[in-house]
C-alpha cells in the first residue's frame, strides 16, 4: 500500500489546493500516512508571502534530506516557492525529486503514480532534481473539500492583477484568471449535497471576479439559489477598490451570506497606501464599511493592518489606529513592514527600524486586544446559531464551534454533538476572545 504526507504552507488557498491534491491521492488508492517516516511520498504546498515562511520551510526540507538518506522517499515541493526561487531550490536542495509550479499542481498526482507502485515500491528515477515544471496556465481542481473540515473553501479565481507595492503574489500567482461559473456551482452542489454547512470562496482578490458578463456580485446571487444545506457563505479576500455597491446589495438581500466580513485595510494614512498602490483612500473604505452597516446593521468586521510601512510616521500609525477605533473590528490580522526581495517597497526610502516597528505594531495590537473585549462584551446574553467545529480537550461534556461572526465559541452540551451541525447557544461570559455559553433547547 502506498502513502503520502502533505504539508501545505499560507493562505486558505494553498490548503484548497492541497485539499484537492489530497482528494485525488485518495481516489487513486493512496492513503494519508499517520506521521511523516511512514510516507513513501511527501508533497510541501509552500508560501511566499514572508521570508519567515520561506525559512520554516527551508528547515522542512533539510528534515525531509535527512529521511530521504534512510528511505526510499519522492519529494515534491510545489506552491509559491516553486514560482519565486526555482532555480535556487534546484541547486541547494538537489534532494528535491520534483519543483512544480502552482499551476501545475494537478499533475502532481501523475508524477506521484509513475513513481510510487500500488504495493508502495518507490522506482528510481534520474539523478539530480528536476527542471522546475511550470505551466502557462492555472487549472482549478473540480473539488478542493477534505472530509475532516467543518469549513469547504471554493477557491473562485487565481492570481493578482494589482501589484501592491509590498506584496510578492502577483509574481508567483500570476494574473487574475476567474473560474468557470458552472464549475463552481456544480462544486457548490456537490458540498451541499454532502450536508456541508459553511464555503467559503477564495481568491487573492476575491470580488475582482470576472468570467464573461459574470460579475462577482451576480455569481453570489446565483451561489445562493442552489443551497439547502449550506447554512454560511464566507469570501476571502475582497479588495476594498472592487467592493462596488452591487456587491453590497447582494449582501443585504441573500441571507446565507454570513454577516461578518473580511476587507484589508492595510494603513489608515492616505499617502502611505497611495505609495502601497491600494487604489483607494481613507475615505473610500470607511464609505464601504458605513453603506455595510446600513443594510446589514448586525454586521461585523475583520481586517489587515501593516504598520512600519517604508517612511510611515508615528501620526500616520496613529491614524491606522483611529481608523481601527472608528470601525470596530473584532479581529485583526496585524504585522509590521518585513522588507521582500523582488517588491518595489524593498528598495524604498525610509526604512523604518526595526525597535519603532515593533513598538507600533505592539500599541495597535494592545489596542485592538482591548476594543474588541469591549466590542464583544456587549453581545453576553445573545442566542446565536454555532456551527460545532470540534469537542474540547480540556473537557469532553463540552463542544467547541463558531457563530455567524466567525467567533470561538466554548458551551455545554448534554450529549456529544455530531460535528458540523448548527445550534443554538446562549452566550452567558466571555473568556479571552471566546464565548462561554450554554445550548439552548430546541
Amino acid at each position: 500500500m502506498r502513502s503520502y504526507w502533505m504539508e501545505a504552507y499560507g493562505c486558505q488557498m494553498s490548503k484548497a489546493e492541497s485539499d484537492a491534491i489530497e482528494s485525488l491521492l485518495l481516489g487513486q488508492g493512496w492513503t494519508k500516512a499517520s506521521v511523516s517516516e511512514q510516507a513513501q511520498a511527501v508533497i510541501l504546498n509552500t508560501c511566499s508571502v514572508r521570508q519567515t515562511a520561506e525559512n520554516r520551510i527551508w528547515g522542512r526540507l533539510g528534515f525531509f534530506a535527512h529521511q530521504k538518506s534512510v528511505q526510499p522517499l519522492v519529494l515534491i515541493l510545489t506552491g509559491c516557492m516553486a514560482e519565486r526561487i526555482p532555480e535556487e531550490l534546484s541547486s541547494r536542495a538537489r534532494y528535491i525529486d520534483y519543483i512544480i509550479g502552482t499551476n501545475d499542481k494537478m499533475r502532481i498526482v501523475d508524477i506521484l503514480n509513475s513513481r510510487v507502485t500500488k504495493e508502495g515500491v518507490v522506482l528510481d528515477r534520474v539523478k539530480g532534481a528536476e527542471a522546475p515544471v511550470k505551466g502557462d496556465v492555472y487549472e482549478f481542481a473540480k473539488l478542493h473539500y477534505s472530509k475532516d473540515d467543518v469549513t469547504a473553501y471554493v477557491p473562485i479565481m487565481n492570481g493578482c492583477n494589482n501589484f501592491c507595492s509590498y506584496c510578492i503574489v502577483p509574481y508567483v500567482r500570476g494574473r487574475e484568471i476567474s473560474r468557470s461559473v458552472e464549475s463552481i456551482i456544480d462544486e457548490i452542489k456537490q458540498l451541499d449535497a454532502m450536508g456541508v454547512h459553511e464555503v467559503q470562496l477564495l481568491g487573492q482578490n476575491v470580488n475582482s471576479y470576472k468570467y464573461g458578463d459574470w460579475t462577482f456580485a451576480r455569481l453570489l446571487t446565483e451561489i445562493c439559489r442552489h443551497l439547502v444545506n449550506i447554512q454560511w457563505v464566507r469570501f476571502d479576500s475582497p479588495h476594498p477598490k472592487d467592493f462596488g455597491d452591487d456587491v453590497i446589495e447582494v449582501l443585504a438581500r441573500e441571507p446565507r451570506i454570513a454577516h461578518h466580513y473580511h476587507i484589508p485595510l492595510q494603513s489608515g494614512s492616505d499617502r502611505i497606501l497611495q505609495l502601497m498602490n491600494r487604489r483607494y483612500d481613507v475615505s473610500r473604505y470607511l464609505d464601504i464599511i458605513d453603506k455595510i452597516k446600513a443594510v446589514i446593521p448586525d454586521a461585523t468586521f475583520s481586517t489587515d493592518v501593516m504598520v512600519g510601512f517604508p517612511s510611515e510616521t508615528e501620526e500616520e500609525a496613529e491614524q491606522t489606529r483611529k481608523v481601527m477605533e472608528r470601525v470596530g473590528f473584532i479581529e485583526a490580522f496585524m504585522y509590521y513592514w518585513n522588507p521582500r526581495e523582488g517588491t518595489r517597497a524593498n528598495d524604498m526610502e525610509g526604512q523604518i527600524s526595526e525597535k519603532d516597528k515593533v513598538a507600533r505594531l505592539q500599541k495597535i495590537i494592545d489596542f485592538q486586544l482591548a476594543n474588541c473585549a469591549l466590542i464583544k462584551r456587549n453581545r453576553v446574553g445573545d442566542v446565536q446559531k454555532v456551527l460545532v467545529t470540534q469537542v474540547s480537550r480540556d473537557d469532553s461534556k463540552q463542544m467547541l464551534g463558531r457563530n455567524e461572526h466567525s467567533e470561538m465559541v466554548a458551551f455545554d452540551a448534554r450529549d456529544v454533538l455530531e460535528i458540523g451541525s448548527v445550534v443554538s447557544v446562549k452566550f452567558n461570559s466571555l473568556n479571552g476572545n471566546t464565548f462561554q455559553g450554554v445550548l439552548e433547547d430546541a
